[in-house]
């Protein structure tokens, strides 16, 4: 056998001296083979180093792959590992292992993943939907009895499981805590594209606030990045306004990192700060970064419970769970609103 290849079965049977029949009956114990012709594959697969093609037999048999297909926007965002983790936590007792890819966030990266996911026949398909994505292509699936549960984003166009975050509530939270610190000239930094569901929700959120405390919405305050770079110079266009912000609440963690540099750079130790999301190290920042938190590890573990009860025969009607977040309270949302503009 060439060294640069690697193992097949048919390298197994000349080792053994038997046929590829009998090594697949062995591993895949589906016929006879007596115990000395066991032991002797067996050790074989172990001296050439075998690894069976289980896509290939599923697909052959006709049954599932032992494997869950998850495709998530940035590999690179630590909620979205989070969320992953929990999965895999979730689901490893059942045998079941986590294959991962990156959408970028574009409905066509997300549509060629899900396709080779299904092409690997997956035993459950999660995936946080693209802005655009049409996902009504998974309905056959879905009703043939595929688990489908979508991520921190509802999908567009199929029924299916949702979990989520209380997107609108907790911005509504954090909004709320800054104008109790004094705060009515708030700027608000959200996600690109415009249209993402979560910064919808948000915005939303940050406008209720506003609006329960009678401030008047001032889209002069509104910016959106997608990157720290973005967030940083956001930062300095909503700081340059002719009535400037006197605090930011940051739409997402990634925001929130350039929100925080920003104002390191420049000096700005009197801007307040509230982040949706939790930032690595955020206690470690001066003032330490008040969030309003998500809770990843319950989102990962809801929805691998809800996809393995789907596994298992559940076939009631899809649902959305949302899952609560938090206000941490740190030091950046309770900086006081400096003189001339409070309320």
């Amino acid at each position: 056998m060439a060294a640069n290849r690697r193992p097949t079965l048919a390298d197994v049977a000349r080792e053994v001296g038997v046929s590829a029949k009998t090594v697949s009956r062995v591993l895949n114990e589906d016929g006879p083979a007596s115990a000395r012709t066991r032991e002797q594959v067996l050790a074989a697969v172990a001296k050439l180093g075998f690894q069976p093609n289980l896509m290939a037999r599923n697909i052959r048999v006709g049954g599932p792959d032992t494997t869950i297909g998850l495709v998530i926007p940035d590999l690179g965002n630590p909620f979205f590992g989070a969320v992953a983790r929990s999965i895999e936590d979730t689901v490893r007792d059942r045998g079941l292992t986590l294959l991962m890819g990156s959408s970028t966030d574009d409905p066509d990266r997300e549509r060629a993943l899900t396709d080779k996911f299904l092409a690997r026949r997956v035993s459950i398909l999660m995936l946080v939907p693209s802005v655009g994505a049409d996902h009504s292509h998974l309905k056959t699936h879905r009703t043939a009895g595929l688990p489908v549960i979508f991520l921190d984003r509802p999908g567009t166009g199929l029924a299916a499981d949702s979990v989520v975050s209380s997107n609108r509530t907790g911005a509504q939270d954090g909004v709320a805590h800054l104008i109790a610190h004094g705060h009515r000239r708030i700027g608000f930094l959200g996600d690109l594209p415009t249209t993402l569901h979560t910064r919808r929700e948000r915005l939303a959120g940050y406008r209720a606030a506003l609006q329960s405390a009678d401030i008047p919405y001032d889209r002069s305050l509104l910016a959106s990045a997608h990157d720290p770079h973005g967030a940083s110079v956001a930062t300095t266009r909503l700081l340059d306004v002719k009535d400037p912000p006197t605090a930011i609440f940051a739409g997402n963690n990634i925001v929130a990192m350039g929100i925080v540099a920003e104002l390191a750079r420049s000096g700005r130790k009197d801007i307040a700060v509230v982040s949706f999301d939790d930032v690595p190290l955020a206690e470690a920042l001066e003032p330490a970064l008040t969030v309003v938190a998500q809770d990843p590890e319950e989102i990962g573990t809801t929805a691998a419970t809800v996809a393995l009860a789907r596994l298992d025969g559940d076939r009631s009607r899809a649902r959305t769970i949302t899952v609560p977040t938090r206000l941490i309270i740190r030091g950046s949302g309770e900086l006081p609103a400096h003189a001339g503009q409070e309320a």
